[in-house]
């Protein structure tokens, strides 16, 4: 919710001890620049807390061992906390069954995974897969060459200038041809909140399966897959104060239970002759091989930690945040805010006349302010707002109002050096 919404919908105000929370992130106390540190590159890769970081070495140092099979006890013990992970996942989204939730690599590999299996299969010459101006490359790509191999085609739902989807464009795409909508929750480079349960009723009405990218959604929002319906989701644990390496691909059981699998090797088949493989049932069907086994552990850890914390005051305090950055943002003379969307995530793209956002990040940088810059993986969001690319704050619970100060002082200092 941005700052012109907060006025029409009431929120809860933020009730978080974040002096108490900063205290669990060790790395928030570095000075890698000679400054402290000001970390606001969370949209990229979110903070560890020290309850992770420990979970992961009491695994490596007292629990390791390959999962599934075995009968020794340090297996035994891996297999059941992994698994027990996968139940922390289940209860987080709120998915009908443990079954449903899928260890990946990351959103990446999750929607990768999606298209192999489910839209090689069931897509085909001629049919239309439709997307969104908004999509990160990787919810663009594997549909490319999906539609290329097939003979398909993508569609596009145009937005706004102010990074708002077009809803009624959105409808008018559909036709006897369409098969699959892929959409984000919320937009990498400009924070808006997308209408996704509208969009997958909208879908489903048509007898259209969704899938739902929401690596920027899972770490602000409360996210319930049951509530939205949607077919497919897909996020990442390193945007969840959890490890990099490991990733969700919640799927309907019965879509999944159709889907061919995206891997073969060991652990996803009951059998196999050179005559012929049966198959593992669903979740190991599509966990071939080794899995990360630690950083499925550990993204169990950092649902612990957040379900503690709270994400109806995390999305409050964020939500603060952001409604606070945009505003004194607002007050700088040659800041262009890009996506001003009604509905916004703690995400806050800009663009200063004058200045390269590589410089811009190189000069925060110096200040001891981490932002990103660039084209933040969605280039098709930069060709619509015409920008080669933008720098990028994006704020998780951990940060302060006086580090989004920080963030506008090294701003008035890239002006008056550039000046």
């Amino acid at each position: 919710m941005s700052a012109s919404q907060s006025a029409l919908k009431p929120r809860p105000a933020s009730a978080l001890d974040v002096a108490r929370i900063r205290a669990d992130f060790p790395i928030l106390g570095l000075k890698p620049s000679g400054k402290p540190l000001i970390y606001l590159d969370n949209a990229a890769s979110s903070q560890m807390p020290q309850q992770v970081i420990d979970r992961l070495v009491r695994y490596q140092t007292t629990q390791h061992a390959n999962i599934h099979r075995a009968v020794h006890t340090l297996s035994e013990i891996a297999t059941a906390e992994y698994e027990e992970a996968r139940r922390k996942i289940t209860r987080f989204i709120n998915a009908r069954e443990e079954r449903e939730v899928i260890f990946t690599s990351g959103t990446t590999e999750a929607i990768n995974l999606a298209m192999h299996g489910y839209g090689r299969r069931f897509i085909g010459a001629g049919d239309e897969i439709v997307l969104t101006t908004l999509e990160h490359h990787s919810n663009i790509v594997p549909w490319q060459m999906l539609a290329e191999e097939k003979g398909a085609k993508i569609r596009v739902v145009p937005v706004n200038d102010a990074g708002e989807l077009l809803i009624d464009e959105y409808e008018k795409l559909f036709n006897a041809r369409t098969k699959l909508v892929g959409v984000t929750h919320v937009s990498n480079a400009l924070g808006t909140v997308n209408p996704v349960k509208q969009m997958i009723a909208f879908a489903h009405a048509r007898g259209v399966p969704v899938l739902v990218d929401g690596a920027q959604a899972v770490p602000h929002l409360k996210v319930d897959v049951q509530d939205l319906d949607c077919d497919f989701y897909a996020f990442s644990g390193h945007k969840l104060c959890g490890p990099t390496g490991i990733g969700i691909l919640y799927g309907k059981a019965a879509l999944l239970e159709r889907m061919q699998p995206f891997k073969g090797g060991g652990d996803m088949i009951l059998s196999v002759t050179f005559e012929k493989t049966t198959y593992n049932v669903i979740p190991q069907k599509f966990e071939a091989g080794t899995p990360p086994i630690a950083a499925a552990i550990g993204l169990g850890a950092a649902i612990d930690y957040l379900s503690a914390v709270g994400m109806d005051a995390i999305a409050a305090h964020e939500l603060d945040l952001l409604d606070y950055a945009t505003d004194q943002l607002k007050r700088i003379p040659g800041v262009r805010i890009i996506g001003t969307a009604r509905d916004k995530a703690a995400v806050l793209s800009f663009a200063l006349d004058g200045v390269h956002p590589h410089d811009v990040g190189t000069l925060l940088n110096q200040d001891g302010v981490a932002v990103r810059t660039g084209h933040h993986c969605a280039q098709p969001v930069m060709q619509r707002f015409k920008v080669p690319a933008t720098s990028r704050a994006s704020f998780a619970f951990y940060n302060t109002m006086a580090e989004v100060d920080a963030l506008v002082a090294g701003i008035r200092n890239v002006q008056k050096v550039f000046s």
